[in-house]
Order: structure tokens, then C-alpha cells, then sequence
């Protein structure tokens, strides 16, 4: 699970380069080679249907019990304290360097949205793009013992449609839901995807007779209709229903899920767990958070100004912009991931301080407008 963790946000951070360096997204007014790059958004579905994948293992040899206190008490230690200190450096970059993009800079508000993870239900200046998907998440946490309920009394298909009948509903007679901006509104179609993984992970408790059903297979022949129908339309047409396309892709992902809880799929499961896969992976959810404002900095300050939009721009954000992200996701987690997963409290405190002189470090909103006035016209628009 590491391993396909790691590969999501890599990806996610490779999509975020090729937004800074060529226009006119969702079209690919790219090289067609980089065309695979404008889907960053399925990363995204990955990492929800694995979170509920992960996150129901343990339930699912208990029985489907789950003790909802402790729950809560392990994911608010997992998820907060990486994501509020990388919102204290995203606001001090959108103040001091450059706002978010298609935002104006943080204020009070973002700090009160932000922080309280009301980011998908209120409206705020945006200090960190890749947030949207973290309130998601915990929404999603709260819906976790529902499913794992569910799950033990009423069985698998009962737990699914009653997750997935009411969103397919809310597309077909609610379209604008299906074509929402997903920076600033609900994702009411992730919620299914979340129960998918769930639903997965009760192969790890299951007879023999369902571990040796063809998990691989059935992922490949749900997942290819997908996968073509994205192909034959291309990136303006999916990107617009991605609705659709994230509650056709997710039964392929859980499948592949299943698959390797089941101890198929033994080549990928092999490559997923080498040591640089394995790496990258301790190290996701801090790549996730901190990358944005990294490779806006970049943009800004390198290839905005040294380098023409397009190809060249995107060597740039690829070989600085990926590689800084990357090594500054091992230290943040180190630093703001690991002490608080082991209750180090010595260290917690030393990285509350570390927080706090960042907050006491905000420069004032006269020289940050003076600075993005200096230098607005270096980043290239997405």
C-alpha cells in the first residue's frame, strides 16, 4: 500500500508540473507524449479507494467490529498535525511569494476554513490547491464506522448500493453535481469509491474459494472499458465527467486492491514493494501536502523567468520542482509525520514550537502584495 501511495502522489506532483508549464488545461496543448499527465484527478480517486481499502483491514478480520474512539484518536494523530503545519507553510508562501493559483491571497478566513477543514463547504482565498482533497477524506472518516456497520449486518452488495444508488441518483437528476468545481465543492461520487475499498478489503477474511476468484483478471476486463472511453474522448471530455469516470474507475481499482490482498498479482506486488517505491511512500501524504507551494516557488522564480512556456518551462518544474518536492517530503514527514505516529512528545513539542515561530514569521500584507506586484507577470497560467 506504500508502494501505490507513492506512486499517486508522484503522480499527482508530476500533473501539477505540466499545469505550470503549458495552457489551456484540460486540452493538451502539450507534447502528445505528456498527454498522460492531465489526469491528476485519478490519483486522487486512488488514494480514496485505497484510504478505505487500508483502513478496513483491520475491521474486516475482527469481524467487522471497530472501536470508533481509538479510530478517531489514531486518524486525527495520522492527518492533522502533517496537514497543519503544511498549511502554516502554504500560507506563509501564498503571502510572502505567490497566492495559490486561480486565488487571490490567504486571509483570515483561509486560516479559520483551512484549519477546521471546511474547505469543500465554506468559500476562502485558497492557500494550498491539493486541500480540497484532505477535507474529503476526513468527511469520509466520519462516514467509516457507518460502512464498517453496514458491513457486518446487511453484507457487501447491501453496503454498496446503498452508498452507490443515491450519488448515481444525484448525477442523473442533479447534473451540476456531476460537473462541480472540485477545488471548492463537495465530491458527493467519492463517497462511494471510499465504500469499494472497503467493501475490497473484506477478501482478507474471506474462504479460499473467493481468495482464488481472478481478482487481476476481473480488474483488467472492468478497468479496459474505462481506460478506452477516456482514450477515444480525450482529456476536455473526461475531465468534464469526471463524475462518471471516477464510479466507472473505482470497481477496477478495489479489484487490483483485492488482488494483491489476495496474493496475486505477485510481479506488481513485487515492484510496489521495492525499496525506492517503499520510500517514496513513507513519505506520500507530506509529498501530497507540501508540493504545491514548492513548485509554485519554482515556477515563479525559475522557469517563469528563465524559461520559455511549454517544454522547456516543464524540464524545469520536472528536474528542480519534482526533485525539491520530493526531498522536502522526506524531511516533513521526519519532521511532522513520524513523532506524532509514535507519541514522541518530546519531538511534538519541539515542532509545535517550529510551527509557531513560522506563524510569528507571516510578513505583513503590504510587503506581500509588494512582492507578487514584482514578479506577478513570471507565472505561467496553468
Amino acid at each position: 500500500m506504500d508502494g501505490i501511495r507513492g506512486v499517486a502522489a508522484l503522480y499527482v506532483v508530476l500533473h501539477h508540473c505540466w499545469l505550470l508549464s503549458f495552457r489551456g488545461y484540460p486540452a493538451n496543448n502539450g507534447p502528445v507524449w505528456l498527454g498522460w499527465l492531465l489526469y491528476g484527478h485519478l490519483a486522487v480517486v486512488v488514494f480514496i479507494v485505497l484510504s478505505g481499502f487500508s483502513l478496513a483491514l483491520a475491521p474486516a478480520r475482527r469481524g467487522w467490529r471497530l472501536g470508533v474512539v481509538n479510530f478517531a484518536q489514531r486518524r486525527a494523530w495520522r492527518i492533522l498535525p502533517a496537514y497543519w503545519a503544511a498549511l502554516t507553510l502554504s500560507l506563509v508562501i501564498a503571502s510572502a511569494v505567490t497566492p495559490s493559483l486561480h486565488s487571490g491571497p490567504p486571509n483570515g478566513r483561509s486560516v479559520v476554513v483551512y484549519g477546521l477543514l471546511l474547505q469543500d463547504v465554506l468559500r476562502a482565498p485558497i492557500p494550498n490547491n491539493a486541500f480540497w482533497s484532505i477535507a474529503v477524506e476526513v468527511e469520509l472518516y466520519f462516514v467509516f464506522p457507518l460502512l464498517v456497520l453496514m458491513r457486518r449486518r446487511a453484507g457487501a452488495t447491501v453496503t454498496m448500493a446503498a452508498v452507490l444508488l443515491p450519488v448515481v441518483a444525484l448525477g442523473v437528476f442533479r447534473p451540476s453535481f456531476a460537473t462541480a468545481d472540485k477545488l471548492t465543492g463537495m465530491a458527493p461520487q467519492f463517497a462511494p469509491l471510499f465504500a469499494a475499498g472497503v467493501v475490497a478489503a473484506g477478501v482478507v477474511a474471506a474462504g479460499a474459494r473467493m481468495r482464488r476468484m481472478r481478482w487481476a483478471w476481473l480488474a483488467a476486463a472492468a478497468g479496459t472499458p474505462v481506460l478506452l472511453v477516456v482514450v477515444a474522448n480525450g482529456s476536455v471530455w473526461t475531465v468534464n465527467h469526471y463524475y462518471w469516470i471516477d464510479l466507472a474507475i473505482s470497481p477496477p481499482i478495489a479489484l487490483v486492491l483485492a488482488a494483491l490482498a489476495a496474493g496475486q498479482a505477485q510481479l506488481l506486488a513485487r515492484l510496489l514493494t521495492s525499496r525506492p517505491l517503499r520510500t517514496l511512500g513513507a513519505c506520500s501524504y507530506s509529498l501530497y501536502l507540501i508540493h504545491v507551494p514548492i513548485l509554485l516557488v519554482v515556477s515563479r522564480v525559475l522557469a517563469g523567468r528563465y524559461a520559455a512556456p511549454g517544454l522547456p518551462a516543464f524540464w524545469v518544474m520536472l528536474g528542480i520542482g519534482a526533485t525539491l518536492s520530493v526531498l522536502v517530503a522526506h524531511w516533513f514527514a521526519r519532521v511532522f509525520e513520524a513523532p506524532f505516529q509514535r507519541r514522541d512528545w518530546t519531538g511534538i513539542r519541539k515542532r509545535i514550537q517550529t510551527v509557531k515561530t513560522a506563524v510569528r514569521g507571516l510578513p505583513r500584507p503590504g510587503f506581500a502584495q509588494e512582492r507578487r506586484s514584482a514578479t506577478s507577470s513570471a507565472i505561467p497560467a496553468p
